[in-house]
């Protein structure tokens, strides 16, 4: 290298460009005239000394890549190309790096066509930057037709060829295909790494399979793959999401043993678990135990803390955080306002939560369509219906979108105003232009038709929702049922609660759950339907919930049915000592029986 630097200064006089100028390499490096020499030891030198230059412009242009500086090495080839620049294989390689990360996949594979048009051959390189081009593009099918191509071809992929498709595949929602991928990777005698394991782990959490996505983890320890930070902090996130913070805790100390230190993702996900499950204080202990370890709190730490106290109605103390981050010198973002508005909202201190808006609007953060359906849904909860078609019209004149959410509120706030007919045009309009509506939106419709008492509507619109996709959960039968039964449709009730049960969601409902441990206390009425049925399968009331059924069956006047239910769970000894008579009196006047144990069967 030091002979043909001392050469290159003996045979030329190349100019000095700075070293700022961006385009000093390919003036220094691609020069239009070599001195014509019948020499043949010189010529080779200099052939020598070109190909050389061409190492030092891929080499140049590659670290621009590196850099994400993609739309200035396109810059520089174009003139590296106009100066009469054979780019390689590896040139190839970089701008088709280049243009899969600029999302022009069109001109990635014209490239990729471009090598093959100048009789060079494509190597891995090649073909996993297209792939991962692909992927990050949202091209996954596409990357595995390619992928299909390759195999036909006889051209054998490696592992990260397999774990970028497999990466691609999960972040898509196709967890099962990616599965299906690493079965075949390993056939062929291909290990997963801990990329390829950490990216199967990610997709299985994020669609709840997480005894599974545990397997793997242990699978990787048995193949001597040790988990990385990033891993263990997939699994926890995942457990603390579903507010099993027991399995969570448990990864954690699991990682601790490997000598895998937590990070700030780490321990944010096991606050927000905490405070999923509302226990705001143990979310607090783990945010003093990360900054005792060295970590420096972010916003996201302190918007956890501020949500899951505005969430358990303590404001002032999510107040009393937020002035602690600024001082701090963290800056709010967006969803830190909008945590707080909230808790604001709930605890009717509409005042300060405007004074945070205004706030918003000066910090750099304005306020967003989550922050103005937080507000819409204020006002439908304490203003007239027409307030709340006002607000919502002002959300209109500020140029921001509704969501789904806020016009579920809308809805909401309509039905519950009595203005059913501009809630349905609404609602119809919605499907009309498109709208994926979920089963929060069918529910609102449904009740505020079973309000109005048009039940045919509303079973109709249980048929519609199906019809689209979106499957009615245990709340849309509650309401349905409750409704029917509040207005002595017995038999419509029964059918609806049977369909229920069968499609699995009895589980769900807000029913009493009988036995000599545990009873869960019903919030409405109507679970007197729900009692019959599990009385039926021989299931044994307590007192409570005996007088519970009776006051439900008292409120219907279905004193008949009650009776003769009495008769059964008699027969069956399920039943207080009370005679039919004292029953029918309690069913008639309201009395309850007095509180004693059940005799024990």
């Amino acid at each position: 290298m030091q002979m043909v630097s001392k050469s290159r200064a003996i045979r030329y006089a190349i100019p000095k460009f700075p070293i700022s100028s961006p385009s000093s390499f390919l003036n220094r490096s691609i020069h239009s005239q070599y001195p014509p020499n019948p020499d043949y030891h010189i010529a080779s030198f200099d052939c020598l000394l070109y190909n050389l230059q061409r190492i030092i412009i891929n080499n140049r242009l590659g670290s621009l890549a590196k850099d994400n500086r993609y739309p200035t090495v396109i810059s520089l080839w174009a003139q590296a190309q106009s100066m009469g620049f054979k780019p390689c294989l590896v040139t190839f390689n970089i701008l088709i790096n280049c243009y899969c990360r600029m999302g022009q996949m069109d001109l990635a594979i014209s490239m990729y066509d471009e090598i093959l048009k100048n009789g060079y051959q494509p190597d891995i390189i090649t073909y996993n930057t297209l792939l991962k081009g692909f992927c990050l593009n949202n091209k996954v099918e596409e990357a595995l037709v390619f992928c299909d191509e390759l195999v036909a071809q006889g051209i054998l992929l490696d592992e990260v060829s397999y774990g970028t498709l497999i990466d691609g595949l999960c972040k898509a929602g196709l967890v099962s295909k990616a599965y299906e991928l690493c079965s075949e990777m390993k056939s062929r005698d291909i290990s997963p790494d801990i990329v390829t394991y950490t990216s199967l782990i990610h997709g299985l959490s994020r669609i709840g399979q997480l005894q599974e996505a545990t397997r793997l983890l242990h699978e990787m320890i048995l193949e001597d793959i040790n988990p990385d930070v990033l891993t263990f902090t997939i699994l926890v996130d995942g457990f603390c999401k579903q507010g099993r913070i027991t399995e969570a805790l448990a990864l954690f100390a699991t990682m601790m043993k490997y000598d895998e230190e937590p990070d700030v993702v780490t321990y944010s996900a096991l606050m927000y678990g905490y405070c999923l499950i509302k226990n705001v204080n143990e979310s607090e202990k783990v945010f003093n135990k990360m900054v005792k370890s060295g970590l420096t709190p972010n916003v996201v730490h302190y918007t956890i803390l501020i949500n899951g106290y505005c969430k358990i109605d303590h404001v002032d103390e999510a107040m009393n955080l937020f002035e602690e981050m600024r001082c701090e010198n963290l800056v709010p973002d967006t969803v830190t306002y909008n945590s707080l508005i909230d808790g604001l909202c709930r605890s009717r201190r509409m005042s300060y939560a405007r004074v945070l808006i205004n706030e918003m609007h000066n910090s750099g953060h304005p306020p967003n369509i989550v922050t103005y359906t937080i507000l819409l849904d204020a006002v439908r909860k304490r203003e007239p219906v027409d307030k709340v078609l006002e607000f919502y019209k002002h959300i209109e004149g500020q140029g921001i979108p509704p969501n789904l959410y806020t016009y579920s509120v809308l809805i909401d706030g309509l039905c519950k105003g009595g203005r059913l007919s501009d809630a349905r045009r609404i609602f119809q309009k919605l499907l009309i232009d498109g709208y994926c509506l979920d089963v929060r939106m069918y529910n609102i419709m449904i009740n505020g038709l079973c309000k109005e008492g048009l039940f045919d509507e509303a079973i109709h619109l249980l048929r519609i929702m199906e019809e689209n996709d979106c499957f009615p959960n245990s709340i849309t039968y509650e309401i349905l049922i409750r409704e029917l039964h509040r207005k002595g449709e017995i038999d419509k009730a029964k059918m609806l609660h049977k369909e229920m049960v069968d499609r699995g969601l009895r589980k769900w409902t807000k029913v009493l759950a009988f036995d000599s441990k545990k009873e869960v206390y019903p919030k409405e009425m109507w679970n007197s339907l729900a009692i019959y049925r599990m009385v039926k399968s021989g299931l044994k009331p307590t007192v409570i919930s005996f007088n519970i059924m009776v006051n439900g069956y008292r409120k219907m006047k279905i004193v008949n049915e009650a009776l003769d239910l009495l008769n059964e769970m008699r027969c069956k000894s399920l039943v207080p000592n009370v005679n039919p008579g004292e029953f029918h009196n309690l069913l008639i006047n309201g009395h309850h029986l007095d509180v004693r144990p059940w005799p024990l069967l």
